[in-house]
């Protein structure tokens, strides 16, 4: 079936969310579904067009058809002052006709984010990001305790969703347990879709 596929959506600046997303699609694809990687392109202050329809390079952009041909959606942000980024806001901003229309009820989903310093507005931002499922009617899932790096994370990692702490290493780079908690998000969230449309 379409909707068996993971969508994996996010924004990246410096590549720490980017890293994140890449680990949560490892974790999902040992389960055996396909995953789809999307990002979303940068805002202009301009109001004219800045961006072309395809990137010149990395992940392609998200379409309102991803998020309604997908079993779930695992999204992520860098953090803005304790929100999400603008061009990712942007995008979810304009899918109130899927609101509308109930296209993403019942669909299991999941928030990630990474922050410049360990109290950089991680858990609001994740918050802001859930906000946006919840009124959509689908089913949040967050981080289980049973993933014991989340019991000895010493950056990034909380109960609400997956994260980076930059500051930590002074690098996008993941730190082992951030790694493996993504990872492990990532494959819950798999197992979750299969169950659903089981």
């Amino acid at each position: 079936m379409e909707n068996n596929f993971l969508l994996v959506l996010f924004y990246s600046a410096s590549g720490s969310v980017k890293n994140l997303a890449h680990a949560i699609a490892d974790g999902a694809e040992e389960t055996g579904i396909v995953v789809k990687i999307r990002t979303v392109p940068k805002v202009s202050s301009n109001s004219e067009k800045t961006e072309s329809i395809i990137p010149n390079e990395g992940e392609i952009y998200c379409t309102k058809d991803d998020l309604i041909n997908c079993g779930g959606i695992a999204i992520g942000s860098p953090t803005r002052f304790g929100s999400m980024a603008a061009p990712l806001k942007y995008f979810l901003d304009s899918t109130g006709d899927l609101w509308a229309t109930n296209a993403l009820e019942d669909k299991p989903g999941i928030a990630f984010t990474s922050t410049g310093s360990m109290h950089g507005g991680q858990e609001i931002t994740l918050f802001n990001i859930l906000t946006y499922m919840l009124h959509h009617g689908m089913i949040v899932c967050g981080t289980p305790y049973s993933f014991s790096e989340l019991n000895k994370t010493k950056s990034g990692g909380t109960p609400y969703g997956s994260s980076h702490v930059e500051g930590f290493n002074s690098s996008a780079d993941l730190t082992n347990d951030e790694y493996e908690i993504a990872k492990n998000s990532g494959k819950r969230l798999a197992n979750l879709i299969a169950k659903i449309n089981a």
